[in-house]
């Protein structure tokens, strides 16, 4: 017979920056290091190759899209030129964030299932490799799914960014906050799809607690984009947001 669950109310109280401290914490212990290793070896990979190319040209970038600004405008150019630099990095940084999970979707959801096994004590499914294998269609048909709710949102706010002052004003903020709920989305998925909560209902769960998601999102995005530090978010993340679930959501479904 499996464990109950341990009440909601008898974890700590966590914001959404202290889950992804926690998952820090939790990805180098005992028995789940060799899990994280596929996640980690390309994330370093892809964003060795990406962050080179993307510094090389950022300088270039921001000087094209600050010629676009009106010259009646001119004066707020030394405002937003860090903005417009954010928002390139948040931008390039999701970007080949969102390819490399799709690459390491069925290693993020083995190590999200294997630390949910470790913080609850409870056997989820088959853990074979055989099965894992036989679950890789299933994993990117969601990966696909979270492709499909993304690009037509970021199309929108790319249109916004084209439009002249609106666009170097308001649209780096609304990027920022379209990446935070993304990169939640993207990390806290892992966990709720091990147990087949639909894309619908695990959206809906993370949006009856904006706060807790956009903070979460939010660091995500901001470590993504320092060098370094950025290699070994997407094991982290993974590991905060399961112990997210864990302590938030899995009583729920």
């Amino acid at each position: 017979m499996s464990p109950t669950p341990t009440p909601v109310s008898s974890y700590p109280a966590r914001s959404g920056f202290g889950y992804f401290m926690y998952g820090l914490q939790l990805c180098f212990q005992p028995g789940i290091r060799r899990f994280v290793i596929f996640p980690l070896l390309i994330n370093i990979l892809l964003f060795g190759g990406s962050l080179y190319y993307l510094y090389s040209n950022l300088s270039d970038w921001l000087g094209h899209w600050i010629d676009t600004i009106p010259s009646f405008l001119s004066w707020l150019s030394y405002l937003l030129f860090p903005i417009l630099a954010l928002t390139i990095i948040a931008t390039f940084s999701y970007f080949f964030s969102t390819v490399a999970n799709w690459i390491a979707a069925p290693f993020n959801g083995l190590l999200a299932e294997k630390l949910e096994i470790q913080l609850t004590g409870q056997t989820l499914t088959d853990q074979s490799l055989f099965s894992l294998v036989k679950d890789t269609p299933r994993i990117l048909h969601r990966e696909w799914i979270k492709l499909v709710y993304y690009i037509p949102k970021a199309l929108g706010l790319l249109i916004l960014l084209l439009i002249p002052a609106l666009g170097q004003t308001i649209g780096p903020i609304l990027w920022f906050l379209f990446t935070a709920w993304m990169i939640a989305i993207q990390y806290c998925d892992y966990p709720f799809d091990n147990h087949k909560v639909t894309f619908a209902k695990m959206k809906d769960d993370l949006a009856s607690d904006k706060m807790l998601s956009y903070s979460f999102g939010s660091l995500v995005a901001i470590c993504t984009m320092i060098p370094i530090i950025n290699l070994i978010v997407m094991p982290v993340a993974v590991c905060g947001a399961t112990a997210m679930w864990v302590e938030r959501y899995q009583q729920r479904n």
